[in-house]
C-alpha cells in the first residue's frame, strides 16, 4: 500500500466517493461526475489489463482535448501503463518519429484526426493497433497488445500486473531537441503528484473552483498545470478544443470561471477582442501565465479589470513547474519568472566550468526535487547528460538577483517558443536544408508582438540552382507542423561564423531586429 502513496489513480477513486455526484468535466456541455469518471476509468482499466497490457506499456493518443481523453489518463494511472499523447498540430512525418521513439502498444484516435492517423501509421514498418476513444470505441472493444520487435516494450520485460509505485512512469511527453529530434520525457505519479502540491501551495484551487481548460492535452501544462489539481481538489473543469478568444470569453462570463492558465499569447488576443472591455470577468479571480514572461502593457491591462497574475517558468523535464511570480510581485518584478515553488530546489551555475555560482549570479539554472524527471525515453545518453551531478541542467541562462529573484535571459540550447509552442531550430534547419537550392541555413527566433517570437531562416544559396521564399515556405509547410513554419525567408551571401565555425545566431537575431535584415557587416563578422 505504501508504494502507491503518490500514484493518480486513486484520485478519481477518492473524489468518488467523497464527491460523487460533483461535476468532474464539463466538455462543451456534455458533463461527467466524479463518480462516472472513476467508473469508466477503472472499468477501461481492468479490460486493459484482463487484455495483456502491463505495468510500462504504452497507449499513444492522437485527439484533442475530451472527456473521453480524460478517461484514458486516468485509466492509465489505475492500470500502471503510460500515457503517450501526441499533438494533432503536427505533420504525418513528425508523427511517424514520435511513434517510433514511443513504440506504443496501442494509438487512440479521435474520429476528426482519422486521416491523420491513416497518412501517419502508413509510414511506419509495424504500426500499432489503432483504435477510437470513447464508449464505442476502446472503453467498448479493447484489443490485444502488440508489441515490436524491439522487446515487449514496457519498462519491465515481459509486462506485469502489479499494484502501481509511485516511480512508475505515467505520461511521456515529447519536447524539441537540440539535435532537431524530439525527445520523450518520462514524467512518473511521483513526478505529478509533487508537482501538483506545489502548484496548490502557490495558486491554490478549491473544490469550488471552476477551472477552464485551454492548454492541449499533449503539453504538459495540459495536465499539470491546474487540470489535475483540480481534479485531486474535486474542482469542475471546463475543457475547450481549441482557443478562441470570443468564445473563452463568454465562457468566462456565463460559466462563472474562476481561473485559468495560459501563454502571453492567449491574454493578448483576448485583451484584443471587441468584447473584452464589456464581458464580466468579476468571477475570474485569478489566472497563470506560462510559457513566456508577461509583457509589462498586457500585465496592466489585466491588472485594471481586476484579474490576479501569477507568472513562472518551468520546462517539460521538471513537470514542468520550477518558478513562479505570483500576483503580489507582478506589479512591481515585471520581467521576472520568480522564486522556486515549494519542493523545488534550484541552483546557478557557471555555463563554462559547471561550478555553482552564490548569491548575485547569472548561469544556467539548475533543478532538482522530486518533480523533476528520471529521463528520456530510451535515450540514456542523453538522460545522463541533462540529469549530469544530481541536478536537472536546463540549458536556461538566467540571472538570480540580491533577493533571490530569477530572470530568464536567454536559452542556451537556441529553442524559441512561439505562442507557447517550443520549436527546435535544427528541425526546421533539416528541412529547409533538404532543398536543392540551399547550400547553408539558420534559424533562430525573433520577437513577436502576437507570439511573443517567430522563426526567420537565413539561407545561404546554391549558384545556378533557383528558388524563392514562397518555393522554401511551402516545403517547410509541407514537412511541418505549422507553428513551426518560419515567419519569412532572409537570403544572404553568407552566415556569420565564430572562429569556431559556429553560427552567431545572436548576431542574426539583434540584426533583424534592428533593421528587418542583415547587413553585409554582420554577415563578416567574427
Amino acid at each position: 500500500m505504501t508504494d502507491e502513496l503518490h500514484t493518480l489513480g486513486r484520485w478519481t477513486r477518492d473524489r468518488a466517493v467523497a464527491t460523487p455526484d460533483r461535476v468532474a468535466v464539463d466538455d462543451r456541455g456534455v458533463v461527467l461526475t466524479y463518480r462516472e469518471l472513476d467508473e469508466r476509468a477503472s472499468a477501461l482499466a481492468e479490460n486493459l489489463l484482463d487484455r495483456g497490457y502491463g505495468v510500462g506499456d504504452r497507449i499513444a493518443t492522437i485527439t484533442g482535448n475530451s472527456a473521453d481523453h480524460v478517461v484514458v489518463f486516468f485509466a492509465c494511472a489505475k492500470a500502471g501503463l503510460v500515457l503517450v499523447p501526441l499533438s494533432w498540430r503536427l505533420s504525418p512525418r513528425e508523427l511517424a518519429l514520435q511513434l517510433e521513439q514511443a513504440d506504443p502498444a496501442l494509438l487512440l484516435v479521435e474520429d476528426e484526426f482519422t486521416t491523420l492517423s491513416v497518412a501517419t501509421t502508413r509510414r511506419l514498418v509495424q504500426p500499432p493497433v489503432v483504435r477510437s476513444l470513447g464508449g464505442s470505441g476502446i472503453e467498448a472493444d479493447v484489443p490485444h497488445p502488440v508489441r515490436s520487435a524491439r522487446g515487449q516494450g514496457g519498462f519491465e520485460d515481459p509486462p506485469v500486473r502489479r499494484e502501481v509505485r509511485d516511480d512508475d512512469a505515467l505520461l511521456i511527453v515529447f519536447t524539441s531537441g537540440t539535435q532537431g529530434r524530439p525527445h520523450g520525457a518520462i514524467l512518473t505519479h511521483g513526478n505529478c503528484f509533487w508537482t501538483n502540491l506545489a502548484l496548490s501551495r502557490t495558486a491554490e484551487i478549491t473544490s469550488s473552483d471552476i477551472v477552464l481548460a485551454v492548454m492541449p492535452q499533449y503539453h504538459v501544462g495540459g495536465w499539470n498545470v491546474q487540470p489535475l489539481l483540480a481534479w485531486w481538489v474535486g474542482a469542475t473543469v471546463v475543457l475547450e478544443r481549441t482557443f478562441d478568444p470570443g468564445r473563452v470569453l463568454q465562457l468566462i462570463q456565463e460559466r462563472r470561471i474562476t481561473t485559468t492558465m495560459g501563454v502571453p499569447a492567449n491574454y493578448l488576443f483576448l485583451s484584443e477582442h471587441p468584447a473584452f472591455a464589456t464581458t464580466d470577468l468579476s468571477s475570474l479571480r485569478h489566472a497563470i501565465v506560462g510559457g513566456a514572461p508577461m509583457p509589462e502593457p498586457l500585465l496592466r491591462t489585466w491588472h485594471s479589470r481586476g484579474v490576479a497574475l501569477t507568472q513562472g517558468y518551468g520546462l517539460t523535464e521538471a513537470s514542468p513547474n520550477v518558478l513562479c511570480l505570483p500576483d503580489e510581485d507582478a506589479r512591481t518584478k515585471v520581467g521576472l519568472a520568480g522564486k522556486p515553488y515549494p519542493h523545488v530546489e534550484v541552483a546557478v551555475a557557471d555555463p563554462v566550468t559547471g561550478d555553482e555560482l552564490e548569491g548575485e549570479a547569472s548561469g544556467e539554472l539548475l533543478v532538482r526535487g522530486p518533480s523533476v524527471f528520471p529521463g528520456y525515453f530510451r535515450d540514456p545518453e542523453l538522460s545522463a547528460v541533462t540529469l549530469r551531478g544530481g541536478w536537472l541542467h536546463t540549458g536556461d541562462l538566467v540571472h538570480r538577483d540580491a533577493q533571490g529573484y530569477f530572470r530568464v535571459i536567454d536559452r542556451i540550447s537556441d529553442i524559441y517558443i512561439s505562442g507557447g509552442e517550443s520549436i527546435s531550430p535544427s528541425e526546421v534547419e533539416n528541412v529547409l536544408s533538404g532543398h536543392p537550392a540551399v547550400a547553408d541555413v539558420a534559424v533562430v527566433g525573433v520577437p513577436d508582438d502576437r507570439w511573443g517570437e517567430v522563426g526567420v531562416a537565413f539561407v545561404v544559396l546554391r549558384h545556378g540552382v533557383p528558388t524563392d521564399e514562397k518555393d522554401l515556405l511551402d516545403l517547410c509547410r509541407a514537412q511541418l507542423a505549422a507553428f513551426k513554419v518560419p515567419k519569412s525567408v532572409v537570403m544572404l551571401s553568407r552566415l556569420p561564423r565564430s572562429s569556431a565555425n559556429k553560427v552567431l545566431r545572436r548576431v542574426l537575431v539583434e540584426d533583424y531586429t534592428a533593421s528587418g535584415r542583415v547587413d553585409t557587416a554582420a554577415e563578416a563578422r567574427p
